[in-house]
């Protein structure tokens, strides 16, 4: 895979899609990261295909108990003291000069909420349905220490309850459910 990569984004869509053929993810309010765990450490690259790696030093720090040759997909958030997901923090971060990033990691430290694997050390998987690379992404992160900030998005197949994190979960900093066609992530 080379650097940057390309990644696909959501489409805004009046309803949940209804079917057999769709997984539901949790779309959460945060920054938009491609994780590269590379032979000589870890980058991560902005949706806009920028090196974001100097002010999400936590996060490439986490990223070094990845195989190399992984590639994720994901978004970094920042929580508050009361748990909730704060876009004003991820954007404070983003913005911010090296030395200030490092200074506010250690204030309030991000997680990275993988939604996808696009490559791991045996190479490229993007073309494989997303229920295998759904599989391959638990599978890859449930080898990771217990503490980590590396994790998965929370994912269902069951609409209605897509529906319940909708309706609820938006006041906690996630915007929105997105719906991953089992055959790729389409919208």
């Amino acid at each position: 895979m080379d650097w940057p990569a390309s990644v696909a984004l959501a489409q805004s869509v009046p309803e949940l899609p209804t079917g057999t053929d769709w997984s539901y993810e949790v779309k959460l309010d945060g920054h938009r990261m491609i994780m590269w765990r590379t032979d000589d450490g870890v980058r991560l690259q902005a949706r806009s295909g920028r090196d974001v790696t100097a002010v999400w030093g936590d996060l490439a720090l986490a990223g070094h108990h990845l195989p190399a040759g992984t590639v994720l997909d994901g978004e970094a958030v920042i929580t508050t003291e009361d748990g909730r997901i704060s876009f004003e923090a991820v954007q404070a971060r983003a913005a911010s000069s090296p030395t200030r990033a490092h200074r506010l990691a250690s204030q309030r430290p991000a997680h990275y909420i993988a939604f996808d694997a696009l490559q791991l050390p045996s190479g490229d998987i993007r073309p494989r349905p997303y229920s295998e690379r759904r599989a391959a992404l638990l599978n890859l992160l449930a080898e990771l220490p217990a503490n980590t900030p590396i994790q998965a998005v929370s994912a269902t197949t069951d609409r209605d309850t897509a529906l319940t994190w909708y309706n609820t979960l938006h006041h906690q900093g996630c915007f929105r459910t997105t719906a991953v066609s089992r055959r790729g992530r389409e919208s």
